[in-house]
């Protein structure tokens, strides 16, 4: 391995963990480890690293949230490789105007402060790593990749909600997520040879924890389910989707439950967890759905969610060319799929059982006029090839 080339560190912070990985800089990007620090303040928090050939490598415990950015970095300080980091990336979920990577400023930093209410649950923790390692490391570039950027294409009719007009002026609009992963599937796409990555008409499923899709004409968004938060659109893991807004009138006269109240409830107590009562984990649910309604229950809403969103973006597309599956539950859950493309032949959609059952790259059936992959997604990938091109290593990111 070579260990004189230039390194590049990807940190993407979440509400209660953070992925980081390290990449070396040659041709094409080499992940050298990579690791996540999970449950910051809860119980049991931990620290495990992965080589590249995803053997664990260490298990450490880590108190709480507040240190989990230093603890982090003290670990990285003592690994081969370290001294060769040349700039950090960071996934900043959201990055309202912002339609591409920025390097990070003071200005910048500023303004992420000035507009974290509109992400109070991942901008307060993503500005804390970014602003830890500015005071550790103040000379080491650093670079702001916005999940929100690659939604900057779309149509004003797709932005536009339909309120009062005063409240755009504060920036009240549909943003969608998601975009380090959209952009990656994309550029993956097209290393594949799919026409539709370029000329062409995509519909992007990425269902995980978090689950959105995307509609993507020629290369650029036009639609997405997520809005004007994370925690819009379709049905998640512990995340609503879309609901009635009288419903938080209701519930504030009917249990005297307050906007915070309401918020947690929508992020952290429901999607999969609400509705089963016992998991926001697609895994228990399928295992368990047999003989617990309410599992089978959590599992037929998401798959009818996913089923009626592709639906609605052949219509805002006009057809579809390409059907891309990713995310953990996207690509490593064959009847998840089976079950969401059940019926949609008259669109052109059919997968082969066999294909699918094996996770292949391509699960569509021959004669099918939709093409449906499965790909595995990579954000971190996508922020180490966006701070090549940033900090002018730009011939190495592929």
């Amino acid at each position: 391995m070579k260990t004189n080339l230039p390194c590049i560190l990807t940190i993407n912070g979440g509400s209660s963990s953070i992925k980081f990985a390290l990449y070396q800089v040659e041709e094409p990007l080499k992940r050298r480890l990579y690791g996540k620090v999970d449950r910051i303040g809860l119980s049991g928090a931990s620290l495990t690293v992965h080589d590249p050939d995803g053997k664990p490598q260490a298990s450490l415990t880590v108190p709480d949230h507040k240190s989990a950015a230093n603890f982090l970095i003290d670990w990285i300080e003592k690994q081969d490789g370290f001294t060769s980091i040349v700039a950090v990336g960071h996934r900043v979920v959201h990055g309202m105007k912002h339609t591409a990577p920025e390097l990070v400023s003071r200005e910048l930093l500023d303004e992420l402060h000035r507009i974290s209410p509109y992400d109070p649950e991942h901008l307060p923790r993503e500005i804390e790593l970014i602003e830890t390692f500015r005071r550790r490391y103040p000379q080491l570039p650093q670079v702001a990749c916005f999940d929100t950027a690659f939604h900057s294409t779309m149509p004003k009719v797709a932005k536009l909600l339909p309120i009062p007009r005063r409240y755009e002026e504060r920036g009240v609009q549909r943003y969608g997520f998601h975009g380090l992963s959209y952009t990656f599937l994309m550029e993956e796409l097209a290393h594949l040879g799919d026409p539709a990555a370029t000329k062409g008409r995509v519909i992007l499923a990425h269902l995980g924890n978090g689950a959105s899709l995307a509609a993507v004409r020629d290369g650029k968004s036009i639609d997405t389910s997520m809005g004007f938060t994370p925690a819009s659109g379709l049905v998640m893991s512990s995340r609503s989707g879309d609901l009635d807004p009288g419903l938080l009138s209701f519930l504030s006269r009917s249990v005297q439950m307050t906007p915070a109240q309401f918020e947690w409830m929508v992020n952290h107590e429901s999607g999969l967890l609400g509705v089963s009562e016992t998991s926001s984990d697609m895994r228990d649910l399928l295992a368990s759905e047999t003989h617990d309604v309410r599992a089978a229950e959590a599992v037929a809403s998401f798959c009818y969610q996913v089923k009626k969103w592709i639906g609605a973006y052949l219509a805002a597309l006009g057809g579809v060319d390409t059907l891309v599956f990713a995310g953990g539950i996207g690509e490593n859950a064959p009847v998840i799929r089976a079950r969401i493309c059940e019926d949609l032949k008259f669109l052109g959609i059919e997968i082969d059982e066999k294909r699918n059952a094996a996770n292949e790259g391509v699960i569509s059936a021959t004669d099918g006029r939709v093409v449906v992959r499965v790909i595995r997604t990579d954000e971190e990938l996508t922020i180490a090839r966006s701070v090549c091109k940033i900090i002018g290593l730009g011939a190495h990111v592929k």
